[in-house]
């Protein structure tokens, strides 16, 4: 065995509830990317405007038609729950897939709903510092984390109707380690009497409640990691849709979800889309430092192709609900396609078409030796300000074999 891979499992071997790899392979990198100080006030600020852009667009869209919302790729079922407002933000804990192009930073996608990749940038990637001597740049955001989860799950508490001993259940599907741990790690930080209870443990009585195996009812129901879009779809044994009855709960202020519902409202890129055309239309719905920061952080996105072909962008089409470069396809400024995810889980989801802009590139050390890879910057928004920020890196569409390479300045 190669040094660096035993320091490396042992490094991560003394970390609990962690994936250090993933799908039989490295996924942790026990290695540090360093940055200025600046650069990480940059990319603060970035997330920042782009947030105020997303949130300010939910607004405008609680108003829109229902028509309007399915030309959106929002599915049917999905609709009559969109407008709900269980607490007073959108989302807990978002995340932005953010490139560095030049000296600014522009937004490839918003992960308002379900976004992974937590516990790495909020806890581990300090623990890498420390054995690298450097300054963690999300020093404190951890305790920030755990204060935006409590008051989170106060607030949904409050939303729901008649409780004297409120129950908090932690959920997620037990045969995946980053959902299982993830949703673990939560739970610790909330610090907030409450239980565990997989997926398929849960049971809905329609009109009523959810239960737990033991039927005790639940009140507030934290799904960090499975998707709005997957439980809208759910159907039981006898092909009941779950997910609706569930949904029905919270509007009825029977069950409160976390993330609520309004997360659900920014998690299409065809919201990109909508941005960029009300930007392109010069609306006043933005005020001219809004276009300001939609022309420096956004990217040309369209419901077609035809716009950026006419303008010779090579872009990129990507489903408006897929994750992990799942059905992400490159191609040309003439439409001629270059490449493509081997993956087609989201090909009945309306596509987006995005301007391409090319990921910047480091060398970063595998337990296999070193390696060249494409950066995403994940920044993460909590109850909209902008918080943890951390790297991927892998192929040029980023996919779910990209690493985690852990960031810091140089003390």
């Amino acid at each position: 065995m190669k040094e660096w891979e035993i320091r490396r499992r042992e490094f991560y071997d003394r970390i609990p509830k962690f994936w250090p790899d993933m799908y039989g392979q490295e996924y942790a990198l026990f290695d540090i990317h360093p940055l200025t100080k600046d650069e990480v006030e940059n990319i603060r600020l970035a997330s920042s405007h782009i947030g105020s852009i997303f949130f300010k667009v939910a607004r405008l869209l609680r108003h829109v038609n229902n028509e309007t919302l399915q030309q959106l790729g929002f599915p049917n079922e999905s609709i009559p729950y969109l407008r709900l407002q269980t607490i007073d933000v959108e989302t807990i804990i978002a995340r932005l897939d953010l490139v560095k192009v030049g000296s600014t930073y522009k937004v490839l996608e918003f992960n308002a709903d379900t976004p992974t990749f937590i516990k790495e940038l909020f806890s581990i990637n300090g623990k890498v510092c420390d054995a690298f001597g450097y300054q963690n740049p999300n020093h404190h955001e951890e305790e920030l984390l755990a204060n935006s989860v409590r008051q989170a799950i106060l607030s949904s508490i409050n939303y729901v109707q008649e409780i004297s001993n409120p129950y908090v259940v932690f959920t997620s599907h037990e045969e995946s380690d980053e959902d299982l741990n993830t949703s673990l790690y939560l739970q610790d930080l909330a610090n907030i009497p409450s239980r565990f209870v997989p997926l398929h443990k849960l049971q809905i009585k329609q009109s009523e409640g959810l239960y737990d195996e033991n039927g005790r009812k639940i009140d507030v129901l934290y799904r960090q990691t499975y998707p709005l879009e997957h439980l809208v779809c759910d159907k039981d044994e006898f092909n009941n849709n779950i997910g609706v009855m569930l949904l029905d709960l919270v509007r009825d202020q029977k069950l409160a979800i976390i993330n609520p519902p309004s997360a659900f409202l920014l998690q299409s890129k065809a919201i990109l889309a909508a941005i960029w055309g009300l930007h392109e239309d010069k609306s006043d719905f933005f005020s001219k430092i809004e276009h300001d920061r939609i022309s420096k952080h956004f990217l040309p996105t369209y419901l077609e192709a035809d716009p950026l072909i006419a303008n010779e962008l090579n872009y990129v089409k990507k489903p408006s609900f897929g994750r992990e470069g799942d059905t992400v396809e490159i191609f040309s400024s003439k439409g001629e396609k270059i490449l493509e995810d081997k993956n087609k889980s989201y090909t009945s989801s309306l596509p987006v078409y995005q301007q391409l802009v090319e990921l910047p590139t480091t060398s970063f050390q595998t337990v296999n030796g070193m390696k060249e890879g494409h950066i995403i910057i994940g920044s993460f928004l909590l109850q909209g300000r902008a918080s943890a920020i951390g790297y991927r890196v892998g192929n040029k569409i980023t996919d779910n074999l990209s690493y985690f390479l852990p960031i810091g300045i140089k003390r």
